[in-house]
């Protein structure tokens, strides 16, 4: 039937200039059901032209809905970037001041904590690997394939925080006696080898992610 050619028309150019969007087939389901409520309310078209132009009328063309479409999933790349990066400041300026807190308030439960923290290095080392590989999950269960570049991104943005302290540490700009006892040569070097894990561990984390969005 005429109506039946336009939809199948409308959702094949809608398709195409979609490509390899990461909600392809969910958009193009949507928009299926857009279609058909469409037809239902219109009966007075006799041509796959007129219900094109009706088509586009109501819901746009095919390259509006897919700009549209395009606009939001970049919207979406920003957030979870802007996310990622504000977190792990978060961790840096907490640290910081709880460090502050340490040096010039030396209230007993304070130096509680501060000892109870410095004993386990290793294993807020290993939590905090793990938020790298749950970056790298999170992308790509969310953006399939196409999410590697933005995780890529991501990475590289979220990691400035760190390569910052670093070289202040390094370069002495933070007195090494102000993490005491925690922050001792073999824990810096123990540091920068965990800093090159931490992209390998967010490819793993992107890895299981991206399975679990097929």
């Amino acid at each position: 039937m005429i109506h039946l050619k336009a939809k199948e028309a409308y959702l094949k150019q809608l398709q195409k200039e979609l490509r390899k969007h990461t909600e392809l087939e969910t958009i193009l389901f949507d928009y299926d059901v857009h279609l058909s409520e469409i037809i239902l309310e219109e009966s007075d078209k006799e041509t796959v032209e007129e219900w094109m132009i009706c088509f586009t009328n109501r819901i746009g063309s095919p390259k509006e809905v897919a700009d549209l479409w395009r606009e939001e999933l970049s919207v979406t790349h920003h957030t979870t970037l802007l996310h990622f990066f504000l977190l792990n400041v978060c961790f840096f300026l907490l640290g910081g001041f709880f460090t502050f807190l340490h040096l010039f308030h030396q209230a007993q439960w304070l130096q509680h904590i501060w000892n109870i923290l410095t004993a386990i290095p290793t294993m807020i080392m290993v939590l905090y690997m793990l938020f790298w590989g749950l970056l790298g999950y999170e992308i790509g269960k969310s953006f399939g394939a196409e999410g590697k570049q933005l995780m890529r991104k991501t990475f590289a943005i979220s990691l400035l925080p760190n390569l910052t302290l670093m070289l202040l540490v390094l370069f002495r700009v933070i007195p090494h006696e102000w993490f005491h006892p925690l922050l001792s040569t073999t824990f810096i070097f123990l540091c920068i080898a965990a800093t090159i894990l931490l992209y390998p561990i967010c490819c793993v984390g992107y890895y299981f992610g991206k399975k679990q969005s097929i």
